[in-house]
């Protein structure tokens, strides 16, 4: 079967509109109630907020790709790109790249798209990767540029992009498109429907030698910000990475077609989940604060830390729940110091227990 971008249609994509009209309609009611969310958030705070989600949206759009980043070195190198005093931890080349490129999305996210912007961001994201060819600009190579699997002898190919020579061309009409059909261009389209619909293309022209779809991801939140007036901060790549398979499916699919329709459904779907782990974590970030206002003075140095571990962990704390071997571990006391710890933190209210000794688990109890 032919790839979509040489189908003689190309880049004319066919979808009914009907299905994802509620979707959309949707996703504009949730941006306003995460809007409000934020604005019970403490003026203080929200700089702590922002890097927090804008972090684990770092870390997950880095795990599609099979990459491991260490949290602290991003949170780290957030801090610096946003103004704010380091925290101490170390900022490594490849945590820093993916922190100032997700700063830059995130603090021009209303101004039109340029095919330097793109370049800029590949710059960014790739400056620590000495073994490409092209790095800042679109690819230039002459191999075919391919998503294969398997062994080297037995793959299997289950994308080809436009050839090289092609890739500025496609670009132009991609980056006219995009701002065209942005809310201020001269033909505006829906928030979902468009992001979605910039997502497939920017994959399936796949501009650069790699990075791709950290890219295409920045590129579909960016689109979304645009269309509700400020920076989203919303979980996408969280969403996406939870469900990985699916998402590769689908691309794959529609990479084949220029019939979209079931790829505008999911992947509306898989925004509007996305706002709603935004809300969650939101909520929980407004819980934690009052949390610790209210338990500030009545925890001791060990309480505090493990405290901090807990919140961590965010909304679900430890898997099966905080054991008296979490708190030994975090804390490096003596058994009897724990059990007591453990036992005032209950008392006070700061978590609730369940089961008997060994089999005892503690649980945050938030507002």
């Amino acid at each position: 079967m032919r790839w979509n971008w040489t189908q003689p249609d190309w880049p004319n994509f066919r979808y009914d509109r009907a299905p994802i009209d509620q979707l959309e309609r949707q996703f504009l009611l949730s941006s306003g109630e995460i809007l409000g969310a934020v604005r019970h958030v403490a003026s203080n705070d929200r700089n702590q907020l922002r890097i927090e989600l804008l972090s684990e949206e770092a870390l997950r759009t880095s795990a599609i790709e099979g990459e491991v980043l260490d949290r602290s070195s991003v949170q780290s190198s957030l801090r610096r790109q946003f103004g704010l005093s380091p925290d101490g931890a170390p900022t490594r080349p490849r945590e820093q790249g993916v922190a100032e490129m997700m700063v830059d999305v995130y603090s021009t996210s209303g101004v039109p798209l340029t095919h330097d912007t793109l370049c800029r961001w590949h710059g960014m994201l790739m400056a620590h990767d000495k073994g490409l060819e092209t790095i800042g600009a679109y690819r230039r190579h002459d191999d075919a540029m391919q998503i294969v699997s398997g062994r080297i002898d037995r793959q299997t190919v289950h994308f080809e992009a436009p050839p090289s020579k092609q890739v500025q061309a496609e670009m132009a009409v991609f980056v006219d498109w995009f701002n065209r059909t942005a809310p201020n261009g001269s033909a505006p389209m829906p928030a979902l429907t468009r992001a979605a619909l910039g997502h497939l293309w920017f994959e399936s022209i796949h501009p650069f030698e790699d990075g791709n779809g950290r890219l295409g991801r920045a590129l579909a939140e960016k689109s979304l910000s645009q269309n509700i007036g400020q920076p989203t901060l919303i979980a996408l790549a969280y969403t996406i990475e939870r469900n990985r398979k699916a998402y590769y499916d689908q691309l794959q699919i529609h990479q084949r077609t220029l019939d979209v329709t079931p790829w505008l459904q999911w992947f509306a779907e898989i925004v509007l989940e996305a706002q709603a782990e935004t809300s969650a974590r939101i909520a929980f970030f407004i819980a934690k604060a009052k949390f610790f206002d209210r338990f500030r003075d009545r925890l001791n140095e060990r309480q505090t830390k493990v405290m901090v571990r807990l919140f961590r962990e965010g909304p679900d704390g430890f898997k099966g729940g905080l054991s008296a071997e979490n708190y030994l571990s975090i804390t490096g006391t003596s058994r009897a110091t724990a059990t007591r710890d453990l036992q005032g933190l209950v008392e006070i209210g700061a978590v609730s227990r369940t089961g008997e000794r060994r089999y005892a688990r503690y649980w945050l109890v938030l507002e």
